[in-house]
């Protein structure tokens, strides 16, 4: 089998590998969502035995539930392609605070399954379909939902037919929806929920989505005729917003009176922006809604507490910047003891942990985001100063005054740490002391994912691995060569055929950026390289460069984009290029390609159109090519508004600028992306005919941002080699 169409068929070595964990109060079990084996797209629901046999058991499958996953309702459709889940069975589920529940919805429909005791057969509920994001109460005895924009309640043990179900929030408008994301919250914000109950099981706060002044934009198959296209509420730069607001609902008994909301109010004017929402427990134990708002130009962002009972909201911390407030993941949360967990900075200064007033991460550790908040200990990710390809996991003991990054086991659980990139969840009770880290490493392909019971103490109590059933590249071990590049010293990495010696014919060169904000690509992990390595199996060097505005380095290498995503990324992925070239004499500069999705793609059209004397063949993946048609949330962070500034959005488009081209250039394009919308291949393409340049369009109907059909996925790739080797043969 072809390594793209194993690739595809595997979702990128996905399927398989252990995810979503939950751990139990003791600590002693783990659940966690994983198919049967590589391939298996129906995800089951599996317990992980941490501290006993160090087995795992399947709780809930698919396949005997009837489950059909191309029976989804649109909002789960459209939560989905925000989490970029391509998976199918169970994608998510919640449990208990006790663990003795989980739910989970399949095609629409409500099941939940008990984790003790002697019957753990999964059970449907008769809910009302198709079912969307359902969440347990602490308690385990309720389940909240989302159905038709809508948000119900059933009870699990009530008396059948209806198991209680009732409404709590129904739409009060043709355009208003209770308990789900607007698509910049789940696109760009991190929030994919609209609902959360209150620690004690008595509310629930919901928020309010009514997108009745926000743009229509229509998503349509011409493959298809007869389908009608699909509107889509989208609210590009400059453009109006959804209309969001937040209200605690009390949740009452089966029979009582609908209640009615009480409005959390904040200033929405000066901050629209809703980022994220929690609760809390104050010292008498009174639950308090907790919740940040961020201002249209995103240089504030305010943390509030809210009384569920009257509404009235205090702020509790304001951060600023002159720039952007980056929202931070993991934040707000709150210590055992009631104290703020936040991530700021100081003025000029780079992200650190802050518990209260004080900061417990190292200043020169990159933060990347708190990861668990247990008691009095934290866990958060980060890379140490220098070394942004490393990803590792720092613990934070208040009570002890530990402080270290998390040392992760070998393969088999030995004891010789790795290094690599890093993922972890802390159990959510103080007495678990539970830590499961999922590990890679340049060291050993895919991922390792140990439980570690006594994770805090000098001496672990034990280990235990949960097995990934991922399937194993048919590859060669990626050949990678990684260093600093030039004055700026740019993250960077070259990717060699295994068979090439350097003595032979020089190689032309493929770069492979992503090159933009809140993604990054070289790390020291064996994944991060397997596409690039395939590539460079036909016949490139390999080269990907981390430029200004990628993660992993530090806020004003971030912040360089401000007001010009065009100029500074083309510059370093320029200047990386000219850093391998004297460093390695066996790269051809005279056939270089570069090729890229999504900002990847943008960055390839704007390579070949600003610098044709450096880049001779192009592949665009779903670029963007006017960022006056994306979102306003991303959009203005780096640009501001077209109207307030329209030089930025002149500096960034590649409209203008479709006359320079002079180099061959492949756009590919979903025709039902909802999240780079067609229209910007489309636009370009008519700008590059009326400019009489040629230019080749690939369209691929009823795909969306991410293409997940196996033949789809296989033949692009196979498409893009075919295209970049016709163009870059070169004399001979």
């Amino acid at each position: 089998m072809s390594f793209p169409r194993q690739q595809a068929r595997t979702q990128r070595f996905t399927i398989g590998v252990p995810r979503a964990f939950q751990i139990s109060p003791d600590g002693r079990r783990v659940a966690f969502l994983r198919g049967r084996d590589g391939v298996d797209t129906a995800t089951c629901l599996w317990v992980h035995d941490a501290e006993g046999s160090g087995t795992s058991e399947v709780f809930a499958d698919p396949r005997s539930l009837g489950a059909d996953d191309e029976n989804l309702p649109p909002e789960e459709r459209a939560r989905r392609e925000r989490l970029r889940e391509s998976g199918g069975g169970i994608v998510s589920y919640s449990v208990d605070d006790a663990f003795t529940r989980a739910v989970f919805t399949l095609s629409g429909r409500l099941f939940y399954v008990d984790l003790v005791g002697d019957d753990t057969t999964p059970r449907e509920l008769p809910a009302v379909t198709p079912v969307v994001d359902p969440r347990i109460s602490p308690a385990g005895d309720r389940i909240a939902y989302v159905s038709g924009g809508a948000v119900r309640v059933i009870d699990i043990a009530a008396a059948e037919p209806d198991h209680g179900d009732r409404l709590v929030a129904e739409p009060d408008g043709p355009n208003v929806t209770w308990g789900l994301a607007e698509l910049v919250a789940a696109e760009e914000m991190g929030r994919y929920r609209g609902f959360w109950w209150a620690p004690d099981g008595s509310s629930l706060a919901v928020t309010r989505v009514d997108e009745s002044e926000v743009n229509t934009w229509y998503v349509s198959d011409p493959g298809n005729p007869g389908q009608e296209p699909t509107g889509l509420r989208y609210p590009p730069a400059g453009g109006v917003n959804a209309d969001v607001r937040l209200a605690v609902f009390p949740v009452g008994a089966r029979g009582a009176e609908r209640p009615a909301p009480v409005w959390v109010e904040w200033d929405r004017a000066a901050l629209p922006y809703l980022a994220t929402v929690g609760w809390t427990t104050g010292p008498d134990g009174t639950p308090t809604v907790v919740f940040t708002a961020q201002s249209r130009d995103q240089r504030t962002l305010t943390l509030f507490s809210g009384d569920p009972a009257t509404g009235l909201v205090a702020e509790v911390r304001e951060e600023t910047d002159g720039v952007w407030v980056e929202l931070m993941p993991g934040v707000p949360a709150h210590t055992g003891a009631g104290d703020l967990v936040w991530i700021g900075r100081e003025a000029g200064g780079e992200r650190r942990v802050y518990v209260g007033g004080n900061a417990v991460s190292p200043a020169d550790v990159y933060v990347r985001g708190v990861v668990d908040v247990d008691g009095n200990r934290i866990l958060y990710s980060g890379s140490p100063a220098g070394s942004p390809g490393d990803v590792s996991l720092w613990l934070v003991e208040l009570d002890t005054g530990l402080s270290a990054p998390v040392e992760v086991p070998g393969h088999g659980c030995s004891r010789s740490p790795d290094s690599g990139a890093h993922s972890g969840v802390r159990s959510g009770r103080l007495r678990g002391d539970t830590l499961v880290v999922q590990h890679r490493s340049m060291d050993f392909p895919g991922v390792r994912t140990m439980v570690l019971r006594g994770a805090s103490t000098e001496t672990r109590r034990s280990c235990s691995e949960i097995e990934s059933l991922a399937e194993a590249p048919d590859l060669p071990e990626p050949r990678v060569r990684t260093w600093r590049a030039g004055e700026r010293r740019i993250p960077t990495a070259l990717v060699l055929p295994s068979w090439y010696r350097e003595e032979q014919r020089p190689l032309p060169v493929l770069m492979a950026p992503y090159g933009g904000p809140h993604a990054q690509r070289v790390l020291n992990a064996r994944g991060a390289y397997l596409t690039a390595q395939w590539y460079a199996e036909q016949g490139f060097a390999v080269l990907i460069a981390d430029g200004r505005g990628t993660p992993g380095i530090g806020v004003e290498w971030e912040q360089s984009v401000h007001l010009d995503l065009a100029a500074p990324v083309l510059e370093d992925q320029v200047a990386a290029l000219a850093d391998a070239a004297e460093r390695f004499g066996f790269l051809d500069v005279s056939r270089v390609g570069i090729h890229g999705w999504s900002f990847g793609g943008y960055l390839a059209a704007l390579a070949v159109l600003r610098r044709p004397d450096v880049f001779h063949a192009a592949v665009a993946g779903a670029p963007v090519i006017d960022w006056e048609l994306y979102d306003t949330h991303y959009t203005e962070r780096y640009l501001g508004t077209p109207e307030g500034e329209p030089g930025a959005y002149e500096r960034s488009s590649l409209l203008d600028e479709a006359a320079k081209l002079e180099r061959p250039l492949m756009m590919v394009h979903g025709l039902a992306d909802d999240n780079v919308a067609f229209a910007h291949t489309q636009r370009m393409s008519s700008a590059l005919m009326a400019a009489g340049r040629p230019h080749t369009v690939l369209p691929l109907s009823g795909v969306t941002h991410s293409p997940s059909d196996p033949t789809v996925a296989e033949n692009l790739m196979l498409l893009q080699v075919e295209f970049l080797k016709d163009n870059l043969r070169g004399e001979g």
